[in-house]
């Protein structure tokens, strides 16, 4: 790629003083090296789509499914799912080999871009990242914890919210403990499953004869539900758990719960979190449960507003303000409940980068609450603008 087609570095426009000024840029960060990588490209077509030109410059920087950061084009019409397949990084890489450096010292912003054999290219300062990385490294705290170091303000949740959103059984944990209600579940840890795999079978056979059959097989540290199997009996299960840690060693057994599944959006004011609107997720024709091709391939479509009474929706509006302030979260949530057959809601999960589409439940929920998805960008940013780095 030649120096004449990498983006410029932004020029100072005239403010009312004397002091140049110029528009804040917005690095946005996606693709990455989980197996959720091809939804992250497309969550980030619509970010690009929608972040407002004439308000904020714009980077687009892309991780490769190997961990290079990579140049792209600005060209959110590649990014979308064609032929029921997902786009990658590599096919909008500008260059198969040049790569991306953020900056390590808090006091300079400076993203550098270099090839083999050229003359490292500065492409300017960044203001703020808006990660739209989905899974580990990225939506884990790996990438917030450079960011971090980096002293660049960054979109979403921090270091610790970010870790606890990916890990199911902590997230668990920490729910409980702040009185939360939680489905039963069982964790199989790595060395338990190498060291002793009739050990921890006994474990699962115990958990299915005390909550039943059939059991979800997760892995602990995955989204977008790849990965996941349900099974109904003994038969599926050595499949199941290998499918699960083919994403993650460790791997997390649910109980079925009988009910509805409800989601709701959290949002970042200025006066603190809100949220929107729930959704229903129906129950899916084509397939077993609300699997990945369900949510993305087939699109499934939830039901906006959900059809719940006046006080049930106010029950899981409130149980998803906890949710983001129990595990410390900033910028956005979707927290995705079973309203049980009694009557109960019990909270399944938090996203701290929730699937962020057009089409995804987390901006139809918040279109329906009077935000719109350029508008929930914008706030997004601002949000993150508005914070330090660091302790807080």
């Amino acid at each position: 790629m030649s120096s004449e087609n990498l983006p410029q570095r932004p020029e100072p426009s005239p403010a009312s003083g004397s002091e140049p000024s110029r528009k804040p840029r917005v690095a946005v960060v996606f693709g990455g090296r989980s197996s959720e990588h091809g939804i992250s490209v497309v969550t980030a077509g619509a970010v690009l789509r929608a972040i407002d030109r004439t308000k904020y410059d714009v980077l687009p920087i892309g991780i490769t499914a190997d961990g290079r950061w990579a140049l792209t084009a600005d060209a959110p019409e590649r990014m979308a799912i064609t032929d029921r397949q997902v786009p990658n990084v590599s096919d909008l890489a500008e260059s198969a080999e040049g790569g991306v450096v953020l900056p390590l010292d808090p006091a300079d912003r400076e993203v550098v871009y270099s090839e083999p054999g050229s003359v490292p290219k500065a492409l300017g300062e960044v203001d703020v990242v808006f990660p739209v990385l989905h899974g580990p490294y990225g939506e884990d705290g790996t990438l917030q914890g450079l960011l971090e170091l980096s002293g660049v303000p960054y979109v979403g949740a921090g270091v610790l919210a970010s870790a606890v959103g990916q890990d199911k059984e902590y997230m668990k944990r920490v729910f409980t403990s702040f009185g939360l209600p939680v489905g039963p579940y069982l964790v199989i840890r790595p060395r338990q499953w190498e060291n002793d795999e009739k050990a921890a079978r006994a474990r699962i056979a115990d958990f299915a004869g005390e909550h039943g059959w059939p059991l979800f097989i997760k892995p602990a540290r995955a989204g977008s539900s790849i990965g996941i199997s349900k099974v109904d009996s003994f038969d599926g299960l050595d499949e199941a758990i290998a499918e699960a840690r083919r994403h993650d060693p460790k791997v997390i057994v649910e109980a079925l719960l009988r009910g509805r599944e409800i989601e709701c959006g959290v949002l970042e004011f200025e006066d603190g979190p809100r949220a929107s609107v729930p959704a229903e997720i129906p129950p899916v024709q084509a397939h077993d449960y609300y699997d990945f091709e369900a949510k993305y391939i087939d699109s499934t479509p939830g039901i906006v507003p959900a059809p719940l009474t006046p006080e049930e929706t106010a029950e899981v509006q409130r149980l998803a303000v906890e949710a983001f302030e129990a595990t410390s979260c900033e910028g956005l949530v979707r927290a995705d409940f079973f309203l049980t057959e009694d009557g109960r809601f019990v909270i399944n999960e938090i996203n701290t980068m929730p699937g962020f589409t057009p089409i995804s439940m987390y901006p139809q929920m918040w279109e329906k609450s009077g935000v719109g998805y350029a508008e929930l960008v914008d706030r997004l940013i601002e949000a993150a603008l508005r914070r330090s780095t660091g302790l807080r």
